[in-house]
This record gives structure tokens, C-alpha cells and sequence, in this order.
């Protein structure tokens, strides 16, 4: 358990903590043209840098196949949490996306109470804003110059999606 995180179980993917023998295997999964392309390189020591993400490595088979992670905002009156993913370009369109990042807004809603996720993704990412589309995200809008395109490295746009569940009221709120 890391994080506060256990194995999470779909019908064809696992979500668990990033192992030190998934690290490899993630890192050539994000050199992969379709990947980078959104994600752009690893730095140095990548997966485990990071101070405040979660990383969950999506199993299937018995293999890493792809990576999911998540932040949370501490700070209870503003409490959300943002989600990304990839998968391995190879198991494209075969559900595995979907099914992994269903998993994990299901944990983050049910398990650990967060009403509000969010995510930022390129504008022209059409196959993520799908998944994330079919799994009850709405457009935002557009926050511009916001990340840096990784192969040029000039400021981007990016989409600001979210999903809200209507919390339930707190006996304290006011």
C-alpha cells in the first residue's frame, strides 16, 4: 500500500502502485511516438520524482501496460482531485484507457470523497476527450499558454475538463 492506495480491480485492468520493475517498462511506453506526443520525455529518474502524485501502473495480463496518476488539493474548501493517463500505444482502442480511468474517478469519488476531478488535456488530443467525454467529463474551456508542448517546447493551450458529483451537504457546512 502506498499513499493510502490498495489494488484496484477491473474486469480486464489492475491498478496498483508503480513497482521498481514497472519503471522501464513505463519509461519506453512514453518514448512511444503517440505517447510523447502528449506527454513529452521522462526526466531524469522519472517514474519517481514525483513528491505529491499518486502513480498507479495499469496492469493487464500481468504486465504493465500504461500509467495512471493523481494529485489531490489539500486544502478542504477547495478539495478536487486531477487525473491523467496513458497506455501503451499497442492496446489503442481496445477499452483499456477507458476501463483504467474509470477506475480510478470511481476510487476518487467513492473512496476517498472527492466530489470534483479535473484534468487539462491538449486541444486536439481527440481520443482522450473522448474517453474522457464517455466517463461524464465536460468541457471547460480553453486555458491558454498554459503547458509546454513537448516537442517544441512553446507554451500550448490546453482544455480544462472536469466532473462533478454534487456533494452531499455537511452538517457543518454553513
Amino acid at each position: 500500500m502506498m499513499n493510502g492506495m490498495q489494488e484496484l480491480r477491473g474486469e480486464r485492468v489492475v491498478l496498483r502502485p508503480v513497482v521498481d520493475d514497472d519503471r522501464a517498462a513505463l519509461r519506453r511506453m512514453r518514448a512511444e511516438p503517440e505517447v510523447a506526443r502528449w506527454w513529452g520525455p521522462a526526466e531524469e529518474g522519472w517514474p519517481g520524482t514525483e513528491e505529491d502524485v499518486v502513480l498507479l501502473a495499469i496492469v493487464v495480463d500481468g504486465e504493465p501496460a500504461g500509467l495512471v496518476q493523481f494529485w489531490e488539493e489539500p486544502d478542504e474548501d477547495a478539495r478536487h482531485a486531477d487525473v491523467d493517463i496513458f497506455v501503451t500505444s499497442r492496446l489503442h482502442d481496445r477499452g483499456i484507457g477507458t476501463e483504467a480511468f474509470a477506475l480510478i474517478c470511481e476510487h476518487l469519488v467513492a473512496e476517498r470523497g472527492h466530489h470534483r476531478l479535473t484534468l487539462g488535456t491538449a486541444p486536439d488530443n481527440a481520443r482522450a476527450i473522448h474517453v474522457y467525454e464517455t466517463l461524464g467529463f465536460r468541457r471547460v474551456g480553453i486555458t491558454e499558454a498554459s503547458a509546454r508542448d513537448p516537442a517544441t517546447g512553446e507554451w500550448r493551450d490546453e482544455l480544462l475538463m472536469e466532473r462533478v458529483v454534487k456533494p452531499q451537504r455537511s452538517a457543518t457546512a454553513p
